[in-house]
């Protein structure tokens, strides 16, 4: 299925007669790492964070690549999945990456992984949750560092039926990671008994909200779970409250509903409970050295997205370690990403057998403002991989 590097080298070096070691070939040649992230539009600074903590790991990690440097090659993909096939195949056959990072948007890769599955390169998705990544379409040389939408939203099932609530409405954006987090909640509810009342889709990315909470509170339920983020999840969260509903239906979500929005979202965000692999609040020791080294850095908070880019950065420092710098044997490098244990400020995780993290997710409040961590809601969660063949 892949192709070979080291047979690639073998044949240019008998060509030339020469006879390099590959620790020297490996010492001479810089590791290709591409970047297919957003730079601009609405997620452009999802994309920066994402950057900015890969490069921060590396530069960290120098001493571990064995004298091995890096090379970036950076290309916006404007968050447009029909961008993602072109600039994938441009990474992988005119740079020659050997791993290829992204993207934000799942849309997005969706587009990366009809070019890149079982090539030779790696790819490694740093945010994306879109489940056939790590589900159906995963592959050997296909990694992810972020979530799948499956993970954040399954634990809230099990902590809402701990609150004694019944009757639930659940309500998302009529998109994939919003179906397939309801869908997440959903399984884990109903299977401790739990009734879904009312499933409410709006067309994305509509953010009038008012007709669907005037429903939902003449239904009435024991409580409310979303998957919104971003624009839209402010304007959820503020309706919520302005309409009246906040104290009286508990507002439930995934941990993205007041993740990097809490400052628009104000006072309306106090109380709602999400849950979520990260939260900035994480009391512990790399935690807070991270986030005091990333504002030093670059002038301005570390968040989930630079969180992850950092673990994609120690992952990849990780494995060119294990090898001794060489890893121009593909089989070689791919197992070393599987055995890799990342040390991150989100806790340590390691990788299933569909190359997803098997991390924390933790239960959070907010509380004045912050995103307070209240318990792990699922220790070392595997996410299902339904439909993946390795």
């Amino acid at each position: 299925m892949f192709k070979s590097k080291t047979l690639r080298h073998a044949v240019v070096a008998s060509l030339a007669t020469l006879s390099l070691s590959s620790s020297v070939m490996a010492s001479d040649e810089p590791i290709k790492v591409g970047m297919m992230l957003p730079f601009s539009g609405v997620y452009g600074a999802l994309g920066d964070a994402t950057r900015n903590g890969l490069k921060m790991a590396l530069q960290e990690q120098a001493s571990n690549l064995h004298g091995r440097k890096i090379e970036y090659i950076e290309i916006d993909t404007e968050a447009r999945p029909e961008r993602a096939p072109e600039i994938a195949s441009s990474l992988l056959n005119n740079s020659e990456a050997d791993f290829i990072i992204g993207p934000v948007h799942s849309g997005v890769a969706m587009g990366m992984l009809k070019v890149l599955r079982g090539q030779d390169t790696v790819m490694i998705v740093p945010n994306a949750g879109a489940g056939p990544v790590t589900g159906p379409l995963c592959s050997p040389n296909v990694f992810r560092t972020s979530f799948s939408s499956w993970q954040p939203s399954y634990p809230m099932g099990h902590v809402a039926l701990e609150k004694g609530y019944k009757k639930v409405v659940t309500m998302s954006w009529n998109y994939g990671m919003g179906k397939e987090s309801l869908d997440a909640f959903e399984e884990s509810f109903t299977a401790g008994g739990g009734e879904i009342v009312k499933k409410i889709l709006v067309p994305f990315p509509k953010t009038e909200f008012q007709a669907y909470l005037s429903e939902i509170a003449s239904i009435n339920p024991d409580a409310v779970f979303v998957f919104f983020a971003g624009g839209g999840a402010v304007k959820f969260v503020k309706d919520y409250d302005a309409l009246g509903l906040k104290g009286k239906i508990p507002l439930l979500g995934s941990g993205f509903l007041t993740e990097g929005t809490l400052e628009a979202q104000g006072e309306s965000a106090e109380g709602i409970l999400t849950t979520l692999h990260y939260a900035d609040s994480l009391d512990n020791e790399l935690n807070t050295q991270f986030r005091s080294a990333y504002k030093q850095q670059f002038g301005k908070a570390s968040d989930i997205y630079a969180v992850q880019g950092y673990d994609t950065g120690l992952m990849i420092a990780s494995a060119v370690n294990q090898l001794g710098g060489d890893i121009s044997n593909q089989n070689a490098l791919i197992k070393a990403l599987e055995s890799t244990t990342v040390r991150s400020p989100r806790g340590d995780f390691t990788f299933s057998t569909a190359h997803n993290p098997v991390q924390n997710i933790y239960l959070r409040t907010v509380e004045n403002g912050e995103n307070k961590v209240v318990e792990i809601a699922a220790p070392a969660l595997a996410d299902p991989a339904r439909g993946c063949k390795l």
